[in-house]
């Protein structure tokens, strides 16, 4: 059976470069894994995917960051010199990644959440929470395994009473901090490393009816912002592997006591390695769930284990 495209983040706004490369399916699969843990995938997008048999592709995507001669060797090491001797490179046209992909997809309900795009605003039936996301320059329009994950988590969070102060971090198009706060009607803020995202979650969030949510521009968790804005009942992470291991610290001291924290944006197999680097920091799995191969973790912390 032929693989859909595994894309570790989306190609940046900015993306005008490719390289691709053929390989093996092990080969393939560290050659993504290092490019991937190299970069900042805000700035490097990586795909890769089965064309047959054992016959894979990685394609890289990037902008300003794109460096020929870096990736060659980051292929070398990865898969060997003849390997690397293959990797093509070439410009593509710079466009709306998201709105390309997911425009015209159909409303996503998810509990008592149903996203959608305004063409389909009259199809959210009673008593249902309708949010309108539109494919834009941002990630999570309900259609991802992970964006899902995490909307169940936050229908999940609910059965134990609303939290006082939520925190979105990597708010994309700010899908789960407006579900938060159409659910929770509590302080909620979004945030993100990148511009061009906050703007789309301010405009969503206007455009939904949940101009109270706090959309941030932050560098990270561990931005003086959202410490003033904390501690937070319920964190939600939605990013990827990389990324979330540096945030388990910051995102800990966040958290109230008796809070929750929830993390997606991984694949089931990197399930050990997220919960590692969040247990080090005195969390512990209360529930996960997986979607499309994707998975959704849910983290409490342990009683009497001191922050480090």
């Amino acid at each position: 059976m032929i693989a859909p495209p595994m894309l570790e983040g989306l190609p940046p706004n900015d993306a005008t470069h490719v390289m691709r490369v053929e390989a093996s399916r092990v080969a393939a699969q560290r050659i993504s894994d290092m490019i991937s843990e190299t970069f900042d995938p805000a700035e490097v997008a990586v795909a890769n995917f089965e064309r047959t048999d054992n016959d894979w592709v990685v394609e890289v995507y990037a902008g300003a960051a794109f460096d020929p001669e870096r990736l060659r060797e980051m292929v070398e090491i990865a898969a060997g010199p003849e390997i690397a001797s293959t990797v093509t490179f070439g410009d593509v046209e710079e466009k709306d990644w998201v709105a390309a992909s997911l425009e015209g997809l159909a409303p996503v309900r998810v509990g008592t959440f149903v996203v959608h795009g305004g063409h389909d605003r009259g199809r959210v039936g009673p008593n249902l929470i309708g949010i309108e996301i539109e494919a834009a320059l941002a990630f999570g329009t309900g259609h991802h395994g992970t964006t899902q994950g995490c909307l169940h988590a936050i229908t999940d969070a609910a059965r134990r009473g609303a939290p006082r102060r939520v925190l979105d971090v990597g708010t994309g198009t700010g899908v789960l901090a407006i579900a938060a706060d159409r659910l929770f009607h509590t302080h909620v803020v979004g945030s993100d490393i990148d511009a061009i995202a906050v703007r789309t979650a301010r405009a969503n969030a206007k455009a939904n009816k949940a101009p109270a949510v706090q959309m941030i521009h932050a560098a990270g968790a561990g931005a003086r912002v959202l410490r003033v804005g904390g501690p937070y009942d319920l964190i939600l992470a939605n990013i990827l592997l990389p990324p979330l291991k540096r945030l388990a610290r910051p995102l800990r001291r966040l958290l109230a006591p008796g809070g929750r924290i929830v993390l997606s944006g991984l694949l089931s197999a990197q399930v050990p390695a997220a919960l590692a680097a969040y247990r080090a920091q005195g969390l512990r799995l209360v529930s996960q769930r997986h979607i499309e191969g994707w998975a959704t973790l849910t983290l409490a912390a342990d009683a009497g284990r001191p922050l480090r």
